[in-house]
This record gives C-alpha cells, structure tokens and sequence, in this order.
C-alpha cells in the first residue's frame, strides 16, 4: 500500500467529498467537513487572516486514506497553545518565526484527532509529509495543538516536542439531575452553586436551549452581538462572524446547542456549545446587562443541566479557568507538538518544555487536592 500512496496539498475543502472526509474526522464536530469549510468560506480562517490552509492528504488509487488541516501562519493568534515568547526570541536574534504551520482546528481549544487516519503507518505518513512541507516553504516550524494522548505519544516517538496545558472538564458519571450532581460536592461549593443560581432566577431570567435549527435569525443576531461584546470588553477582535455562525447552524443542526436567557421577553445573555453524542463543548458566550451569577448559569449550569438530560458524559468548558474548579470542572492535561528547524532553537525551547512540564505537573497536583467534591469522579471510559 505505501508504494500506492500519493500525497496532495490542498488550499480548499472544496476539491474534496465532504462524506470521505468525514468518514476519517469520526463523530467530532469541529473536525467535519462542514465545520472547517464554513470557516474558510466566511472569511474566518483564510489567506487574508493570516490562516492560508495547506491541508494535506493521502490518496491511495483515489481513495482518501488520510488527512490533516494544517494552515500556513503569518501570526499566532487564535490558537490557544502560546508562543509569543519564541516569536520575539526569534526576533530578538534577527531570525524570522513566521511563517510556521500549524495543524489545528482555528479557534478551537478542543482535544481531537489531528492526524486523520485509522493506522499509525498513514499517521506517520501525513507528518512527515507536513515535516516537508515545513522544509519546502521554509517554515520555522510545525506545530500541533490538542491530539489525543495517544496521538501525542506518537508524536513524540516520531522526535517531536510534547508540551502540556491545563483544561477544566465537567465529568457524569450518570447523575440523575443537578441535584443529583450537586449532592456529590462539598457543603460549601454545594451552597455557593445554589446562591448563584438563585440570584439569577431573582432577577426574572428564564433560559430556553435551542437547537441550530430551532435557532431563529433574530436569536443569532443577539448572540453575534453578544459575542462580540465579549471581546470587546477584553480588548480582542473577534475572530468569527454571523455568516460563520448562520453557516454553522444550517450545516450542523444538531451538533449546536445555543443557550438564551430573558426577562420580560427581552434577550439578556447567550452563550454557544457544540455537542455530540458523549462531549459538549463550551465556545462563546455575552451578555446585554450585568447580573451576578449569570455568567456561571447560562455557561456551565445550563449546560450541565443539559448533559444530565442528554447523558453527555463530558462537558469541556475551554481554555483556561481556575474559577470552574470550584463549580464542577476538573483539572485535565492538554497536549501539543512542536518542531522547530532551527537547531540551536530546538534545543533551547527543548529544555525549556521540560522545566515547564515540570511545573504544570505541580499545578495539576496542586488543583486536583483542591476538588470540589467529596470524592472525586472518574473519568467516563
């Protein structure tokens, strides 16, 4: 069969069947085809965003066998996994650190397979493919953001460098209800959820969970002004746009969960999940006005409350965020891979990968002796 395989670089989705890609992305959303072409043709993530995809793929008598979103990157923005600081140490040294490539889903802190094949002869074959492409456009480097661990090690058997990060996941083990979950926490998390929940309901706020096609127009301009208010107020630009979250709706119907709270028949916040079957993923979320715990209900509660009904077994709420330790999330490791062409850089950021993974791994002992619950849960298999 290796002597059979070709390899193609694309620029577009376009060229490809959206059912032979998605029968290698499996069941994760962010991964289909629908996703990431809707990303590129609403102007998201493309040449004039600093986001050029090169995705490559393996062809074997024309049958996709394999694949891998890789983009080419004139920035670093976007990704989640941070470089700056090897971007101004190349620059300090008068060496250019862009263009690089990168294999992620943009904008998307989420952990899935980044290199789409079912053998791990065909996932060798699409890095060293990308490790070429790195060489031919005379990247920096390549990097490869959230793979699964086992995807990781593989990585890292193939010379790569692991890095790793720290997430917050929302574990059911088969809760019955939120009270059900809520009697698994210690009194004083239990009773702090409560009065959180319960200032909202003061307020007169009512929450309504909408499907993409049950979403209305005038629901996804609220929530597009919702989400743009959120960067806003944290100085960022906002990497999507409405015709991206129209396209999302209608391609995934039933992969999108859009939260809306109101009083008196007036929208007052929103917030964005994709799901599938086993895993919600939390994404965006804004607000019209300021009500205490209302950040907390329409992100993490609401959509608890959701997993319980759907037995979702678990809930990822993004980047970052001590603060969701102490409302059921979890401390969990995230990975990357990193190659950098230049060696003296490669064995500097090596070194410095190793004192940081040292570090994280106290960070993740110091959260988990933190946990919110009386035991804690296991991960479901």
């Amino acid at each position: 069969m290796a002597d059979r395989l070709r390899v193609r670089v694309l620029d577009s989705l376009g060229d490809i069947d959206p059912l032979r890609w998605d029968a290698l992305a499996g069941d994760n959303p962010f991964l289909c085809h629908a996703f990431l072409h809707a990303l590129h043709e609403t102007g998201c993530a493309c040449d004039q965003r600093g986001w050029s995809p090169r995705f490559i793929t393996l062809w074997d008598d024309g049958h996709l066998a394999g694949a891998m979103p890789l983009y080419v990157k004139s920035h670093s923005y976007g990704e989640y996994v941070f470089d700056w600081a090897w971007a101004e140490a190349y620059q300090r040294h008068g060496l250019d650190y862009y263009p690089k490539l990168l294999c992620a889903v943009p904008f998307t802190p989420a952990t899935g397979p980044r290199l789409l094949a079912p053998t791990r002869e065909l996932r060798q074959r699409l890095l060293q493919a990308a490790l070429s492409l790195a060489q031919e456009l005379r990247a920096s480097s390549l990097h490869l953001l959230f793979p699964p661990a086992q995807q990781a090690e593989e990585l890292k058997a193939a010379g790569l460098m692991l890095r790793t990060g720290v997430q917050f996941h929302w574990l059911n083990p088969g809760y019955r209800d939120f009270d059900d979950f809520l009697s698994t926490m210690s009194h004083d998390k239990r009773k702090k959820i409560k009065q959180e929940r319960r200032r909202v309901r003061e307020a007169g706020i009512q929450f309504v969970h909408l499907s993409g096609r049950d979403a209305t127009p005038a629901h996804w301009d609220f929530f597009t002004q919702c989400y743009k208010s959120t960067y806003r107020q944290h100085h960022s630009t906002p990497y999507l746009n409405r015709a991206f979250f129209r396209r999302l709706a209608e391609a995934l119907p039933d992969n999108v969960l859009l939260i809306l709270g109101s009083s008196h028949n007036q929208p007052v916040a929103a917030a964005l999940n994709v799901h599938n079957g086993h895993t919600l993923w939390g994404r965006y979320w804004g607000a019209a006005q300021y009500v205490p715990g209302l950040h907390f209900e329409t992100c993490y509660y609401q959509s608890i409350e959701f997993c319980i009904a759907r037995a979702i077994r678990v809930f990822e709420g993004g980047a970052q965020g001590e603060h969701k330790l102490a409302r059921g999330f979890l401390p969990v490791a995230t990975h990357s891979g990193h190659w950098l062409a230049h060696p003296q850089f490669s064995r500097a950021v090596e070194e410095f990968l190793g004192r940081e993974t040292r570090g994280v791994g106290l960070y993740l002992d110091e959260l988990t002796e933190h946990t919110p619950f009386k035991a804690v849960p296991q991960r479901p298999g």
